[in-house]
């Protein structure tokens, strides 16, 4: 059928269930794309086509006996950090290679259940731990929107199949923006839920133990392109863990509001921490002039706003101390030695993030403590306000840039001034620091073409809300558009 390699997965359901295209000829579009397209973008990594073809066939099968399910012959994407029974998860760490778990994460199932088809695994930057997707196993992935910059990372192979028209759907994670930014560099749509929402059993390193229970900062998600997708595949993968869901049940809220008129919205641009680039700002007050038009109230600064730098200091603290429980004992001991010797008078982030690394238990409660008391505050804002809208980044997607490690000496270009890269972390860490949802949304296209969007921070447990109002952005002023040279 033409142009469902551009479909939204609500419409590819539809035709399937309308017969006017099978499941097995959808995957196989899907898989004629990335034969035809994936030598330029490398998104897909690892291939899983001829289980495919099988679910394909009995996905066939039970659309012709009748049955429905809510993604039945759906083909979808997977990002590698996913556990995928038969297939290698590596997290692109190379003595990983070719370890392969014996279940599928809880997400993977869940989508398996709802009649998914798993096309394949998308790549990831090392530990999942950069903006860019690149890793010694795999290779690197480019951006559809131009082949020499990067789609982001951590999720950053899912969003480029998307953009490309692979598939109409595909899993990621968040800790540090890893759903975001490879959204808004790729112009695609994905939700960071609220922190319990989601389970991610089975979305763990390589070799670790995949056992039930509550995790800290990261997150899995969906991504696609189109903001009603993102609510259908939201509430179909949220739930507790059935393995822990004894005694509760899940049971969201409604939006708070159907349509813009009723949508009261806090809209900022600047970080004390960091610049935003002209072309983002511009857009986001080009939104913020259209939300006003369309009958939001709409306010550009608030008293009620916590402390942005003090919110991304603690994320950072959190952050780096949890990267810190997973380096080898040779190299934390480094770590400490180094972190010994920097200045005590030295507040600066690039010492607050050496010395997070080392973390004692003591330092992490006192950091969590800032947090509960931030997260309140927060929730007093979400009384006057229903969204806070934001950038993601401070730029469109930036160009490869492999040299170094993250931590040391690269740079981020602004608008012609070079600032650390590990301050991209700043716009992330006010949802993921306190477990708030948050919706990326492209808005725009800069100059040179680059497609950048903006997150829509919700309350807790008020997912619906962040993606409605994405849903109103979508249907009011545009959404995804095919990057040319893939259309």
């Amino acid at each position: 059928m033409p142009g469902q390699e551009f479909a939204t997965l609500r419409d590819q359901v539809a035709a399937l269930r309308a017969k006017t295209i099978s499941a097995t000829e959808l995957l196989e579009l899907s898989i004629e794309r990335i034969e035809r397209f994936d030598d330029k973008i490398n998104a897909v990594v690892v291939r899983d086509f001829d289980r495919a073809r099988e679910a394909a066939a009995q996905a066939d099968a039970a659309l012709a006996r009748g049955e429905s399910a809510p993604l039945l012959g759906v083909p979808v994407a997977v990002k590698e950090s996913f556990n995928v029974a038969g297939l290698p998860t590596t997290w692109g760490f190379p003595d990983a290679k070719g370890w392969q778990p014996d279940a599928d994460a809880v997400l993977v199932s869940r989508v398996k259940a709802a009649g998914g088809v798993v096309v394949g695994k998308t790549n990831v930057p090392v530990g999942l731990q950069d903006w860019q997707s690149y890793n010694d196993i795999y290779g690197t992935t480019n951006n559809p929107w131009d082949l020499t910059r990067s789609p982001g990372g951590s999720s950053g192979g899912s969003a480029a199949a998307l953009a490309a028209g692979y598939v109409s759907f595909a899993l990621g994670s968040d800790i540090g923006g890893s759903l975001r930014v490879p959204a808004h560099f790729c112009g695609v749509y994905a939700h960071k839920p609220s922190r319990t929402l989601l389970p991610g059993r089975g979305h763990v390193p390589p070799r670790v133990p995949v056992v039930p229970g509550p995790i800290d900062l990261p997150v899995v998600g969906p991504m696609a392109r189109s903001a009603a997708d993102l609510t259908l595949a939201t509430l179909l993968l949220a739930g507790p863990d059935e393995v822990e869901a004894t005694a509760y049940q899940l049971t969201l809220p409604p939006p708070r509001s159907a349509d813009l008129a009723g949508f009261r919205v806090l809209v900022i641009d600047e970080h004390p921490l960091l610049p935003t680039s002209a072309v983002v700002r511009e857009g986001i007050d080009s939104l913020a002039r259209n939300l006003e038009g369309a009958g939001a109230t709409v306010a550009r600064h608030s008293d009620l706003l916590p402390d942005l730098t003090l919110t991304a200091r603690t994320y950072l603290t959190l952050l780096m101390s949890q990267f810190g429980a997973d380096i080898p004992p040779e190299g934390f001991q480094a770590l400490q030695a180094a972190a010994a010797e920097i200045p005590a008078e030295d507040d600066s982030l690039d010492a607050l993030i050496r010395r997070s690394f080392v973390l004692t238990h003591g330092d992490w409660v006192k950091a969590d403590r800032t947090r509960l008391s931030l997260a309140d505050r927060f929730r007093h804002l979400f009384t006057a306000f229903d969204v806070l809208v934001c950038p993601i980044t401070p730029t469109p997607a930036f160009p490869h840039n492999h040299t170094n490690s993250v931590l040391d000496n690269r740079t981020l270009d602004i608008d012609g001034t070079e600032y650390p890269y590990n301050l991209h972390l700043v716009w992330a860490s006010i949802a993921t620091a306190l477990g708030l949802p948050a919706t990326a949304a492209p808005i725009g296209r800069s100059p040179e073409g680059l497609p950048f969007g903006v997150q829509i921070i919700g309350p807790y447990l008020e997912d619906r809300t962040p993606l409605r109002f994405a849903e109103l952005l979508e249907q009011h002023f545009g959404g995804f558009t095919p990057p040319p040279a893939f259309a």
